[in-house]
């Protein structure tokens, strides 16, 4: 009988889960949170991923449970994990996914350098840091952010003021210094239940309004000490905070030679998807190979540069389908992935991979690719 893999949330990175389950011959099953979404080809449930009931009815079909999100609530993951369901990962290891207090406050304790942060519950707090790191700051709601939401760069703790009247009683928001970085990393892991574990090149992650827009492989210019230092940075957190699956470490970068932790992604993640085509073991394949507890694949990219650009938005005057041809036409070396999605402007709604020996020639063909859809 097939190894029955539940995946909780139907979005595009549980859709591109399914090519490979098959080719693995893993049964997987999606639950999803409303008719129609990416993954609707296995979506075998539609249901509230908050709602213990739902998800315990979904769990009941499948060996093993994993992850579109980190949104689960704790509460329903313990459960799960109390009813004897194996999850991957589990929630001790996804709470510092879900909060980002929590998260610094691990890192802190494992050595990983981050930046300058602290705890803030009120305006004045907030001040009291912001005097002490040059007058600007960067505040993050710690729970629910992404692609750029629940960010904001202060100059003054009162640019904060409405997040802090929205706070429940003993809740706090965080500030981290302003970071001089001069470009953002990301270092992805996968890490099977056992702690056997395998790292991908470290690649340059290029941000447009807060949402990831290109991915370099590997990232350009890195000299082997920092390559070193980043693969050693995601091994140590992997391992300190019993992931397993797929954890991708964002980094930063500064001007003077420092490697600093951003955020952590416990499931695969868009620094990835370079190496759907990239690499000889894709994140997704090698996701369900370590949440499944299957010997991890091989990441060794298959040519020297590989190049994802993200489509964002898609075209306002037709579907993403229409302009697949052109895409193709445009460059015969790109491989071009779509999410299922409407249009929308700033939605991912699909990517383009393209990989060469020329990186300007990647570069071009990709983003070519990725220019038929705009």
């Amino acid at each position: 009988m097939a190894l029955r893999v539940g995946v909780i949330g139907g979005g595009q990175l549980a859709r591109m889960m399914i090519a490979p389950a098959v080719e693995l011959g893993l049964d997987i099953r999606v639950l999803a949170e409303d008719e129609g979404m990416s993954a609707q080809l296995a979506a075998t449930a539609v249901g509230d991923y908050r709602d213990l009931d739902t998800v315990r009815r979904f769990a009941a079909d499948v060996d093993v449970i994993t992850f579109d999100h980190e949104h689960v609530p704790q509460e329903v993951l313990r459960a799960l994990v109390a009813d004897g369901v194996a999850v991957h990962p589990g929630p001790d290891a996804l709470r510092f996914a879900q909060d980002k207090l929590d998260m610094r406050a691990r890192l802190a304790e494992l050595g990983a350098p981050q930046p300058d942060w602290a705890r803030v519950a009120d305006v004045a707090e907030l001040q009291t840091f912001l005097d002490a790191h040059g007058g600007r700051g960067v505040v993050k709601t710690p729970r629910g952010g992404y692609d750029g939401k629940g960010v904001r760069v202060v100059a003054a703790a009162e640019e904060a003021a409405d997040w802090f009247a929205a706070l429940g009683a003993g809740d706090a928001l965080l500030v981290e210094e302003l970071v001089p970085f001069v470009r953002e990393l990301a270092q992805q892991v996968a890490r099977r239940p056992g702690g056997e574990s395998v790292s991908y090149p470290v690649v340059e992650t290029v941000q447009k309004d807060g949402v990831c827009a290109e991915v370099i492989a590997p990232a350009p210019g890195v000299d082997a000490a920092h390559l070193e230092e980043a693969a050693r940075i995601g091994r140590a957190i992997a391992e300190g905070l019993d992931v397993t699956g797929m954890l991708a470490v964002e980094m930063f970068q500064t001007a003077d030679g420092r490697i600093l932790v951003n955020e952590l992604a416990m499931r695969p993640h868009n620094s990835g998807h370079w190496s759907q085509d990239g690499a000889v073991t894709g994140q997704f394949e090698q996701h369900l190979r370590a949440v499944a507890d299957l010997p991890l694949g091989d990441t060794a990219p298959h040519a020297e540069w590989s190049v994802m650009i993200n489509i964002l938005g898609g075209p306002a005057d037709a579907g993403m389908l229409d302009r697949v041809p052109a895409a193709l036409a445009a460059s015969p070396n790109a491989k071009v992935h779509t999410y299922g999605k409407a249009p929308r402007p700033g939605r991912k709604v699909g990517h383009v991979n393209a990989g060469g020996s020329d990186l300007e020639a990647v570069l071009a063909e990709a983003r070519a690719a990725a220019a038929a859809f705009a």
